[in-house]
C-alpha cells in the first residue's frame, strides 16, 4: 500500500479544526498527524512530525496564515500550503500566493471537495476556487495598474517606457522583450535607453533597483 498523505490542520477553532480531521480522515489515504492554534504551533509541530500538506487558516493570533506560509515555505519547500478562509480577501489571497501557497479553500468546501484538494495539492496541482480565481484576477489587475501608475509619476514614463520598465524588472532580455511586443530590437534599445535617463541609470541593474524603490 502507499504511503498516506500526512496532513497537518492550522486553526484557532478547534471545532472547526476537528471537522476537518474527522472529514479528511474517512479517506484511507489521508491521516492527519496534527492540530495546531496558529503559526507558530504549526511550525512547532512540523519539526516533530513533517506533513505532506498544511491546511492553514488565513487568520489566526500570534502569526496570521500568510506569515506562516512564508516560513513554512522556506523551512519546509517541499511541504504544500493550502489556505483556509471564510474571507475571499484579494490582498490576504495574492500575500499568501506570492509567498508559496498552493492554493485557497473556502471553509464551506464539501467533504468530498476537501479530500481531492488536499490530494490534488499533494500532486502539485494550485487550488483555487472559482469565486477566488475571479478576485485574484481582479486583484492583479489593481496591482499592475498601480505599478504603472507608479512608474509614470515617479520618471515621467510614456505608456511604452512603462511597459518595457516592467518587463526589465521581471527579468525580461532585449530581445526577449522585442519579440513579446513585435518592436525591432533597435527600437527596444531606444527605450531602454530613454528608460537609463528618466531613473538616472547608466546601466541594466542601476535602473532597475530604481525601477523597484519606486514600486
Amino acid at each position: 500500500m502507499a504511503r498516506k498523505i500526512k496532513v497537518l490542520v492550522t486553526d484557532d477553532q478547534t471545532e472547526l479544526a476537528l471537522e476537518l480531521k474527522s472529514v479528511l480522515e474517512t479517506d484511507s489515504e489521508i491521516e492527519v498527524v496534527g492540530i495546531a492554534s496558529d503559526g507558530f504551533d504549526a511550525l512547532n509541530k512540523m519539526a516533530e512530525n513533517t506533513p505532506d500538506v498544511v491546511l492553514l487558516d488565513i487568520r489566526m493570533p500570534n502569526m496570521n496564515g500568510v506569515v506562516a506560509t512564508q516560513r513554512i515555505k522556506a523551512e519546509y519547500p517541499d511541504t504544500k500550503v493550502v489556505i483556509l478562509t471564510t474571507f475571499d480577501d484579494s490582498d490576504y489571497i495574492l500575500n499568501a500566493i506570492n509567498n508559496g501557497a498552493s492554493g485557497y479553500l473556502l471553509k464551506d468546501i464539501g467533504a468530498t471537495a476537501l479530500i481531492d484538494a488536499v490530494k490534488n495539492a499533494y500532486e502539485g496541482d494550485t487550488i483555487l476556487p472559482a469565486k477566488i480565481a475571479r478576485r485574484i484576477t481582479v486583484a492583479a489587475k489593481h496591482v499592475a495598474a498601480d505599478r504603472e501608475i507608479k512608474l509614470t509619476r515617479a520618471f515621467n514614463m510614456s505608456d511604452r517606457e512603462v511597459q518595457i520598465a516592467l518587463m526589465m524588472y521581471e527579468g525580461f532580455t532585449n530581445r526577449q522583450i522585442s519579440a513579446a511586443l513585435k518592436l525591432t530590437e533597435g527600437t527596444t534599445r531606444n527605450y531602454v535607453s530613454s528608460i537609463y535617463e528618466k531613473t538616472h541609470s547608466e546601466n541594466r541593474a542601476d535602473a532597475i533597483r530604481a525601477i523597484k524603490e519606486v514600486l
